[in-house]
């Protein structure tokens, strides 16, 4: 039961809301509400700020519908993300170390990580700015005091999720009062801001601040949190139960993301009615808007603005941990201490923002901000594709799986992210490439683009080729057959891999249950030092020399046993080399060990066993030491 626990998702508040308990009208819905709020708020963050700022100043209400757009595209993806937590009970990191092979999975891993310190960097830079314009302490303390929020969260899990989902509605509730005051205030054109729902043409301008737009509404972490989330509530497993979850999430989406989408709209008609209007279309980052407002609309305007600047950076902030938490525990099914967890994220996303403030000074911050959302946006297709196939596979959804119409419009969507992200990612490359002639960063990037195009192949077409393979072997089963041939080739000779861990002797044992007397046994060890790595078969140190007296010794006490053994060294690459000796002994069986190791280990001696599995033509046997 333990072991079960741990691997729920946030298993601290996994189920600890019971919809089960019969309510009646809107208490019964309330039971449901509440995640896509923490959700909610990765789509009114910091980053998202500079951009509405831009293009209500640049281009006033023409861009409004670019927003509902974006929202829309936002709800399908999140509701997609809630539907899969529901209906399997994984979180998509769960889902993802399932369906793909550890290699996959690990780099899916630590994009998924350096998406979350990138998240956290501009979150942290959104709060120190709001604490610089809201009390003029410098910006270096800002980011400091930033680390304080460490504790907050892990005072407010100590409550339980509702008390934390209350606390992140309270400060959605300050951001959308703060903007709408503001709005209110500045008393903008209906009429014209009605025109802006309309789409229209945009030009090569206004369709790269569009782009902006786009690219940083959906953000990666949010489907991993989301997934999770909704798992918080206990449901009952009948299909009545999950219909009536996913109905009250959808609804529950809707109206959180359709809060952020007001609060975004916000943003942009005050820079569309207090910047462009007056003719202050330079305004292009958050201090300036702040600047400007007070002689605007006076002096209460910049000290909201910069209350909600705090509001927004703090709720995200704390989502993203929740979603570092869940990204950790998923893929490498392991977990740290909370605190711990926490420090580290917030270090990672601390210290670039403090050392660029040292180096270059404050005014690169906006630059900084820009980077983080880049990072963010390389990320993104690495989280939506999986999401599609899992909630299209009939085989794991069952009747829950999402129809083709719906499905088409995902992965128009998906395309549409992925198109506009990669754009984005150009264009900031092609920057860098004028500014910095250097050949070194050019090849790191060239290589990056060929990992990451080898990576979303795989991610993209893996799925799809074991779906057929499933299919393909499903058949009507044939008239019942006699067994008449059950005679297999004797075997010979057995190889046996060891690494010579505690496992060895048990290893060895379930090899000699294979055989007999008259069986060859074969001792094989793969020398991995890091001279071996680089010698090959000519290295002479003393951690080879005490390997092949190790095996040596194994050889003799099974000689004097009345086996008949020989020995194997190999060099460099495990698995080659286990290949390639269990191919030059003409050995009839492979005995390997599985060590059961969970996180990074896994992925590496899992695939070990995977790779040699598919590399020979004889029957392996895999004994769990």
């Amino acid at each position: 039961m333990a072991k079960q626990h741990f691997e729920n998702s946030l298993s601290d508040v996994h189920e600890t809301v019971d919809t089960t308990i019969k309510r009646k009208g809107v208490k019964r819905f309330l039971a449901y509400a509440g995640p896509a709020y923490l959700v909610s708020v990765g789509y009114m963050d910091p980053g998202n700020w500079a951009t509405d700022l831009q293009g209500g100043a640049k281009f006033g209400y023409q861009l409004i519908w670019v927003l509902l757009m974006s929202n829309l595209m936002a709800l399908l993806l999140q509701s997609l993300s809630a539907r899969l937590g529901i209906v399997r009970r994984k979180d998509l990191a769960q889902a993802n170390r399932e369906a793909y092979p550890p290699i996959v999975n690990f780099c899916l891993y630590i994009l998924a990580e350096i998406a979350i310190a990138a998240c956290d960097l501009a979150e942290v830079l959104g709060m120190a700015l709001g604490i610089y314009l809201l009390t003029g302490l410098p910006l270096i303390w800002g980011v400091g005091i930033t680390v304080l929020d460490t504790f907050l969260l892990l005072w407010l899990q100590r409550y339980g999720i509702r008390k934390l989902e209350a606390f992140i509605i309270a400060l959605v509730v300050i951001i959308g009062a703060s903007f709408f005051i503001q709005v209110y205030w500045a008393a903008p054109n209906v009429g014209e801001m009605a025109k802006g729902l309309i789409p229209t043409k945009l030009n090569e301008e206004a369709l790269y601040i569009a782009v902006g737009i786009i690219g940083a509404t959906v953000m990666p972490h949010n489907l991993y949190l989301h997934s999770a989330l909704v798992q918080t509530r206990k449901i009952g497993t009948d299909d009545q139960s999950i219909k009536k979850a996913i109905r009250y999430n959808f609804i529950d989406s809707t109206i959180a993301l359709n809060a952020a989408f007001f609060v975004n709209a916000g943003i942009l008609v005050l820079a569309a009615t207090v910047f462009f209007n007056t003719g202050n279309t330079h305004v292009a980052k958050i201090e300036d808007a702040h600047q400007l407002l007070k002689p605007l609309l006076g002096s209460a305007a910049p000290v909201l603005f910069a209350i909600a600047l705090i509001a927004a950076g703090q709720s995200s902030t704390v989502t993203g941990t929740l979603a570092g938490q869940i990204i950790m525990e998923g893929y490498l099914k392991i977990r740290i201490n909370p605190l711990l967890r926490r420090l580290i994220t917030r270090l990672i996303a601390i210290v670039p923002a403090v050392l660029v403030i040292l180096i270059y000074g404050e005014g690169e911050l906006e630059t900084l901000l820009v980077l983080s959302q880049v990072i963010l946006s390389v990320q993104l297709a690495f989280a939506v594709i999986p999401l599609i196939h899992f909630v299209s596979d009939k085989s794991t959804m069952g009747k829950f799986a999402i129809r083709p119409i719906t499905k088409i419009l995902a992965w128009l969507i998906a395309f549409i992210l992925v198109t506009l992200n990669v754009k984005m990612v150009i264009d900031q490359s092609l920057i860098f490439f004028e500014t910095n002639h250097s050949i070194i960063p050019r090849i790191i990037i060239a290589l990056l683009s060929i990992a990451f195009i080898w990576l979303f192949g795989m991610m993209t077409f893996l799925p799809i080729i074991q779906k057929r393979k499933r299919k393909n072997s499903v058949r009507i089963h044939n008239n019942e057959q006699a067994l008449v041939n059950l005679s297999v080739q004797p075997v010979k000779t057995i190889a046996i891999a060891l690494d010579f861990s505690n496992g060895d002797e048990k290893l060895i044992a379930h090899a000699i249950a294979q055989g007999s007397n008259n069986v060859q046994y074969v001792l094989i060890h793969i020398i991995e030092s890091a001279t071996a790595k680089y010698l090959g078969k000519d290295v002479d140190d003393d951690e080879t020399r005490a390997d092949k007296e190790r095996l040596d010794s194994y050889a003799i006490q099974l000689q004097q046993m009345g086996y008949t053994v020989t020995c194997y060294v190999g060099y460099r690459s495990r698995v080659k080399e286990i290949i390639r000796l269990v191919q030059n002994s003409k050995a009839d069986m492979l005995v390997m060990g599985a060590h059961r190791h969970s996180g990074l280990k896994d992925y590496l001696f899992g695939e070990t066993i995977e790779s040699v599995r598919h590399g020979v033509d004889i029957p392996v046997l895999i004994v769990n030491v």
